[in-house]
């Protein structure tokens, strides 16, 4: 029952949006999904089950916000960018994600399980994702690393420069070894 998964998958991320998990009721999301509870216990088999596929389908989503700045339609540094603003409103829009993104789970959320991708696994399925959409010379590490970067926003909020415009900063050509700078820049 694709639909009826889906349906209580929203339903339970709302209730989870509205109180901790440890308050939301089996029953309720049921209700809120317009099923049966004994149709959300074969789904799931359990809230334990629940709150795994909860955190598998955060993670999903995450991925996929990766995939769409990916493959816009721009230059590599330009997407780079997009895919670590893209890792900070995530991390900032959904605890999950953010959760997902840190390692830091709060009595407030499901268990992680065994299954789900820890940060550094999160990382590198961004980097192979970039590796997929990006030309050799643009380089997959150039995207763990911007999303390596956009986990220090989240971790530790900075306001100007953002992520994005780090990123580029990243991408820029830089001043070759021994070549003069102007008078007055800076080192």
């Amino acid at each position: 029952m694709p639909a009826a998964r889906d349906s209580l998958l929203d339903a339970a991320a709302a209730a989870l949006a509205a109180r901790p998990w440890p308050d939301v009721r089996m029953v309720d999301v049921a209700a809120a999904a317009g099923v049966s509870r004994q149709t959300l216990y074969n789904e799931f088999g359990g809230k334990a089950g629940l709150g795994r596929a909860l955190v598998r389908s955060a993670a999903d989503r995450y991925l996929e916000g990766v995939d769409r700045a990916l493959s816009a339609p721009a230059r590599a540094p330009e997407r780079l960018a997009a895919v670590a603003e893209w890792t900070v409103r995530a991390a900032r829009a959904y605890p999950l994600v953010r959760a997902l993104l840190t390692g830091s789970w709060g009595p407030g959320l499901p268990a992680a399980g065994r299954r789900e991708p820890g940060p550094g696994e999160l990382a590198r399925a961004v980097r192979d994702r970039a590796a997929a959409a990006l030309t050799p010379g643009e380089g997959p590490q150039r995207c763990e690393l911007a999303v390596r970067l956009a986990l220090s926003y989240v971790i530790a909020p900075g306001e100007e420069p953002g992520p994005g415009e780090l990123i580029g900063l990243l991408s820029a050509p830089t001043p070759t070894a021994g070549a003069r700078r102007p008078p007055g820049s800076p080192a």
